[in-house]
């Protein structure tokens, strides 16, 4: 009985030395191993793997994806003009060189954050204090963070991080200045309404005397060539008068008679005085009286 205790207990240190010295390494993750405190080996092959059992050798496994470096609040940077911008940045990073990064944050990933998030701040605040506002937010913004990714490339590589990616998700102004910015181009908008408007009051009263002039000379080449109608009918009228009173003359002078009754008696209202006798009333008596 003792033998066979003796023989399962042996048996189980024998498993339990054997299950310490395997080690399996999924393909998301580095495995370090570590021989008495020191680096001994960086396995980045997926697989089955030995080692010696611990104290002898231990293994620590570091994440081998892409991952984001990304800040919940944007940082405040000053632009070459003294002004403040809120800049929102953020950095596809992963692990490239395992060994010095264990060396650099003992494979502490929240301190390898905080290192990136400062090598991050410094790039864009060496970039963004030599440039102005505008050509932070649009002018040379493809050319900012093209510097800013060069800077944290190379700090980023003596820590044993590769850097895959770096944008700026946004660039705005701080309350104070968008308040400001906002009532500039409010005015400047406003400024703009009402020198189009005034312009197109000038415009419309320019119109509006052209059209006023154009009417004023028609009404008056209207008027000239209406009178030259009529002068032209009248003289018409008078020739052709002419030319029928002198055929006959007695005619004539009781056509002229017929006007001048017409003419007195318009309204029957009108009073006439006239001696019935009179030369007036010639063509108006019978024709025995009249001769």
């Amino acid at each position: 009985m003792n033998r066979l205790v003796t023989l399962f207990v042996a048996g189980f240190i024998a498993l339990m030395l054997l299950s310490s010295t395997i080690f399996v390494v999924d393909q998301r993750r580095y495995a370090i191993v570590f021989a008495l405190g020191q680096v001994k080996e960086v396995i980045a092959e997926p697989g089955l793997h030995f080692k010696l059992p611990p104290p002898f050798q231990n293994v620590i496994y570091l994440d081998k994806r892409i991952l984001t470096l990304d800040t919940p609040d944007a940082d405040r940077f000053i632009t070459a003009e003294k002004k403040n911008i809120l800049v929102d940045a953020f950095v596809k990073w992963q692990i490239a060189d395992p060994r010095l990064y264990y060396v650099s944050f003992t494979g502490d990933e929240s301190r390898a954050r905080d290192r990136m998030s400062q090598i991050i701040k410094a790039a864009l605040n060496d970039e963004i204090t030599k440039r102005t506002v505008r050509e932070v937010i649009s002018g040379e913004r493809a050319r900012v963070m093209e510097a800013v990714r060069e800077k944290v490339v190379a700090e980023a590589k003596e820590i044993g991080v590769g850097i895959v990616d770096v944008r700026l998700k946004r660039v705005d102004y701080i309350d104070q200045i968008n308040n400001s910015v906002y009532e500039r181009m409010r005015a400047e908008r406003v400024r703009v309404a009402n020198e189009l408007r005034s312009t197109g009051a000038a415009e419309s009263e320019q119109i509006r005397a052209d059209a006023d002039r154009q009417r004023t000379v028609i009404i008056a080449e209207a008027f000239r060539d209406a009178e030259k109608i009529k002068g032209d009918g009248d003289a018409k009228a008078s020739a052709i008068y002419a030319d029928s009173f002198g055929k006959n003359p007695e005619f004539a002078k009781y056509y002229r008679s017929l006007e001048a009754y017409r003419a007195s008696f318009k309204d029957r209202s009108d009073v006439l005085v006239v001696d019935p006798s009179s030369e007036f009333f010639k063509y108006m008596k019978a024709p025995a009286a009249g001769r």
